[in-house]
């Protein structure tokens, strides 16, 4: 029986720390300011969401989420032993694309050098922070039913270009940063049920739509940019907006439910799981998912304290981080949920 296997694992942060002090102090090109930019400091940010820093590419305008992309894709390419040109379709999720189109995965395959060698299939999808684990389950389905053999899956973002560096925007502002994870998935054969990626499930609720969104593209305007981006009476639709309480509530309910719902779908228990994998959304969100659900807190692995929400990218980029650590081997079984704006949700379970 074909089932689907973790090849190879990759990440990627950019050099610069942007700490919680530091943050306050930051105007809208990155730029330490002599006196405090945003009403925050280190223990509020703390306190409601658990991030003491997070990474930042440089504010030259020279790094696109394509750049952060390659360098991970590069990484679990080599991890996997291949080449750029074994891969024969590219799966990215991002929700802070390079340009409004074409998508980035065409963007990628032409930095890997295998664009005009290939023409592997490249697919981008905008799930936001649940992209990876709705990734995962194409990925899976089109390496199971034999249209793809060796399937790159990406999450990349570059969020510092964004974000409203004002108290206005910081509720949104200090949870984010830049990063990228990858991974290489591949065929295998085996009559094992628990080895490969064993389950997938992906959800979606558009009643929460609204509840955290960009709209500076919203069809209903005419132009779309009717207002001087600088004058920031005028320009609260260039960035992200969001309802805290109703995403937080939503959120432990969808990663509960998935988490549960994995287990029991797959007969399952936490002795067969060496790792739980949370979406890094907020740390505070992960605690309350860990005590609702009965989750042996040795085996919850997060990096939101030190990479902040890197949405489509934190299930690989954590996986790969702890691995680098030591604690994650090859081999072991993980149990991933994730929730983000749409509102979507999903879990899987797999071998890394």
């Amino acid at each position: 029986m074909i089932r689907t296997k973790v090849l190879g694992l990759g990440s990627y942060v950019p050099d610069r720390v942007v700490t919680n002090e530091e943050i306050a102090f930051l105007n809208d090109q990155h730029v330490r300011q002599a006196t405090q930019v945003t009403e925050t400091n280190d223990q509020w940010i703390q306190q409601r969401t658990g991030i003491k820093e997070r990474r930042y590419v440089p504010n030259d305008g020279a790094t696109w989420t394509s750049d952060l992309a390659l360098e991970a894709s590069k990484r679990a390419i080599a991890d996997a032993g291949l080449q750029p040109t074994d891969i024969d379709c590219i799966i990215l999720g991002t929700l802070s694309p390079d340009f409004h189109f074409p998508g980035t995965a065409v963007v990628v395959q032409k930095k890997l050098g295998i664009a005009d060698k290939t023409s592997c299939a490249c697919f981008d999808i905008r799930q936001q922070c649940s992209a990876f684990v709705y990734g995962m389950q194409m990925a899976d389905a089109f390496i199971r039913c034999g249209t793809y053999k060796r399937i790159l899956l990406i999450g990349a973002e570059l969020h510092s270009h964004a974000l409203d560096y004002s108290t206005r925007g910081r509720d949104v502002m200090v949870l984010f940063g830049d990063g990228a994870g990858a991974m290489v998935l591949g065929p295998m054969e085996t009559d094992d049920p628990k080895q490969g990626v064993v389950y997938t499930a992906a959800h979606a609720d558009g009643n929460g739509a609204m509840d955290l969104c960009l709209k500076i593209f919203e069809i209903a305007r005419l132009p779309y940019l009717d207002y001087d981006p600088r004058d920031r009476e005028q320009n609260a639709l260039m960035y992200p907006k969001m309802d805290g309480k109703r995403v937080f509530l939503n959120a432990v309910r969808g990663m509960v439910m998935s988490t549960q719902a994995a287990l029991a779908k797959t007969g399952m228990s936490w002795d067969d799981i060496q790792w739980f994998v949370p979406h890094q959304a907020n740390l505070r969100i992960n605690e309350k998912v860990v005590e609702v659900a009965k989750i042996p807190p040795e085996k919850v692995l997060n990096t939101i304290e030190f990479y902040g929400n890197t949405t489509a990218a934190t299930v690989p980029l954590t996986i790969d981080y702890w691995r680098q650590q030591g604690k994650v081997k090859k081999g072991d079984r993980v149990l991933s949920s994730v929730f983000g704006s749409g509102f979507t949700w999903g879990a899987a379970i797999f071998t890394v």
